[in-house]
This record gives C-alpha cells, sequence and structure tokens, in this order.
C-alpha cells in the first residue's frame, strides 16, 4: 500500500554526507586527495560504529573534492558490515550508463546490498560543458537535464536486467540481447533521484525512483526552506501513489547540524552565521538555501523537532566539515546521534 503524502512509513535513519574537500591550508586535516579518500573510509567505520544508518559521498568532477565514488564505496563496504553506503548525488551527464551500472552492481555485491545511489542532473561546477570533456554532448535540442535522463534511462534498464547488447551468435550460439554482467537483485530499488522543485519531484515518483532532497531547492515561494521542502515531499508521495506503485519509497534531507560542547566547535563556528534561509538566484532561476543549524545541543534538537521537512523525511543526511579530519566528525556524529536525533524520531537500529 502507498504512503499517505507527509507520512514516513520507514524507520527514520540518519546519515553523513561529505564533500570530500582537501585543501592544503593551515588547518586542514584533509590535505590531499589521498587523505580525502583515506579519511571518508574511516569515517565510515566511525559512523557504524556509533550506530549512525548511513555513509554517503557527494561526487563533484573538476575540484579538489570527491569524483570517482565506487572505488570509495566498495573500500568502505569491505571495512564495514551494516551500515549503508551511498552518493549525493552522482551527476549522470558523465556517466557512461552501461559502465556506471556494471560498477554499480559490483559495488552492491560486495557490499551485500546496502548501496543507496543517489543520482541526478548535477549542480554547478567549475568547468564549462564539463560532461562534453567527458565525451557527452548534448544533442541538438537536448538540455543537460535531458542528457542526464537519457543516461539514467539506460543506466537503470541495465542494472534491471535489460538486454542492452546484441550478441554475437558465433560466441553465444544464440541471437538477441544481452544484459550486463553481474547483476545485484534489490539494486534497482535503492536508486534516489536528487530533486530540486516540485515538479522534479513528482516526475522522480512518477519513475519510480526514491526522493533524495538537500540544502538547494532551485525554486522559492516566500516559505522557510523546511516548509518548502515538506511540500515537495508531499507532492512526491502523492504521484508515487497516483502511479501504483506498490513499494513504499524512501525520501531523505540534508541538513547542516553543528552541534556546540567545547571550544573548539565555539572556536569554528560560534559565530552563529547562516541561521537564516538563504535566498538568491541560481542558473538565472529563484533558489532557497536552507540554514546551518548550529548551537547548543538541545536548542537544536528542539528546533529540528519543529522541521517539516525533517519530520516528514525517513532519511537525514547530515553534512559534515571534512576537512576538520575523522575524530572531529566521529565526535560531531556521536553528539547528534546522543543528544539531538532522537528528538525528531530516530533511534539506532536493533543489532
Amino acid at each position: 500500500m502507498a504512503a499517505e503524502p507527509g507520512s514516513t512509513p520507514h524507520r527514520k535513519r540518519i546519515g553523513f554526507l561529505s564533500f570530500g574537500h582537501w585543501q592544503a591550508v593551515p588547518g586542514s586535516s584533509v590535505r590531499t586527495a589521498a587523505d580525502a579518500l583515506l579519511q571518508s573510509i574511516e569515517l565510515a567505520v566511525a559512523a557504524e560504529e556509533l550506530g549512525v544508518d548511513g555513509a554517503y559521498v557527494r561526487v563533484h568532477h573538476f575540484a579538489p573534492q570527491l569524483a570517482s565514488p565506487f572505488p570509495l564505496l566498495a573500500a568502505m563496504a569491505a571495512r564495514t558490515s551494516r551500515i549503508e553506503l551511498g552518493t549525493g548525488v552522482i551527476d549522470m551527464r558523465y556517466e557512461n550508463p552501461l559502465y556506471a551500472a556494471e560498477e554499480a552492481a559490483a559495488t552492491d555485491l560486495i557490499s551485500g546490498g546496502r548501496l543507496q545511489l543517489g543520482i541526478s542532473r548535477g549542480s554547478p561546477e567549475p568547468a564549462l560543458h564539463g560532461s562534453e570533456s567527458f565525451g557527452f554532448v548534448p544533442r541538438e535540442g537536448q538540455t543537460d537535464a535531458d542528457l542526464a535522463r537519457e543516461h539514467t534511462r539506460l543506466f537503470r534498464a541495465a542494472i534491471a536486467g535489460a538486454g542492452v547488447a546484441r550478441a554475437n551468435p558465433q560466441m553465444t550460439g544464440a541471437a538477441g540481447a544481452l544484459a550486463i554482467e553481474p547483476q545485484s537483485p534489490g539494486l534497482p530499488e535503492r536508486i534516489w533521484w536528487g530533486s530540486g522543485t516540485r515538479r522534479t519531484a513528482r516526475w522522480t515518483a512518477e519513475q519510480g525512483m526514491n526522493l533524495m532532497s538537500s540544502t538547494l531547492l532551485t525554486e522559492d515561494t516566500g516559505v522557510p526552506f523546511g516548509d518548502l521542502q515538506a511540500e515537495q515531499i508531499a507532492v512526491y508521495r502523492e504521484a508515487w501513489r497516483l502511479a501504483g506503485w506498490e513499494r513504499t519509497p524512501r525520501v531523505s534531507v540534508s541538513r547542516s547540524v553543528i552541534p556546540i560542547t567545547s571550544s573548539e566547535d565555539l572556536l569554528y563556528f560560534g559565530s552563529r552565521e547562516g541561521e537564516e534561509d538563504q535566498v538568491g538566484f541560481l542558473e538565472g532561476a529563484a533558489a532557497r538555501f536552507g540554514r546551518t543549524y548550529t548551537g547548543e545541543p538541545d536548542v537544536l534538537a528542539e528546533e529540528l523537532a519543529k522541521d517539516a521537512a525533517v519530520q516528514a523525511a525517513d532519511t537525514v543526511l547530515l553534512t559534515v566539515p571534512n576537512q576538520l579530519g575523522v575524530d572531529y566528525n566521529a565526535r560531531l556524529l556521536e553528539t547528534i546521534a546522543r543528544e539531538v536525533a532522537p528528538a525528531f524520531g530516530w533511534q539506532p537500529a536493533r543489532a
């Protein structure tokens, strides 16, 4: 049975989301790409030990940030046994859909079916026409969004076992179409689309994908970010119901949450800037950016308990200041798990 709009049919989960920045500057514990990759693995291990449900990484190209997720997620999988492993999000304009399908299936098998793959059209980037440098050029009249969706359609067909290449009868003894290998059962139901508007949320539901909504919406109606995002989730769930899908979908939102519990926290984040939504223009359209939640844990618990989108979603991804290192971020996650997340409905999974 489909869920009613606004409901959270799945157990509430929390996970961390790392952008994987590295920079050789004073104060950074992540000075090289190797630091960013290896520390991401260590943070996944620490998060699992704390009872956190998910370890997610952002994907950016042509920047000193994490870019090639599958080797990293496979390494995380090899060091953990329970925590979900995911992306938020892969820009599908850059992906060879069939190779991505092989990589995703192999990673999911290594993890024992723990991959939660967020994909989308991507975000503003430092490169002009970056995907074209990877060899993927939109056809005449095709937009970047069209290209991402075309790649997504073929990728999803491939991981679902569709024949995507003509068989060579001299090699196979038969005609027909061949599927990619390996296949990983269950993976097609663990694909999420990163949506920034109510319109794309509706499209996501119609396609049968889970919904991943971040700290940026590329529309603005004048209402607080959490309320606008909750409206997006309601639109998504209603569209899912109308589409008649049998399974219950999952929905995630991202939040920047920084508990202040030490002098170190106060030094880095004590200015309390970013406490209000930011409204601006992105690629020619109005956009609303979510606030940063900074303060003492009991205050954050009360504020997040009132966040309509946090309440509506089943998964909350916590963006982490990864350049402060594994120990700092493990303490941050521990504080959120112990003192903040229970207020908005999270409890550790039973062993």
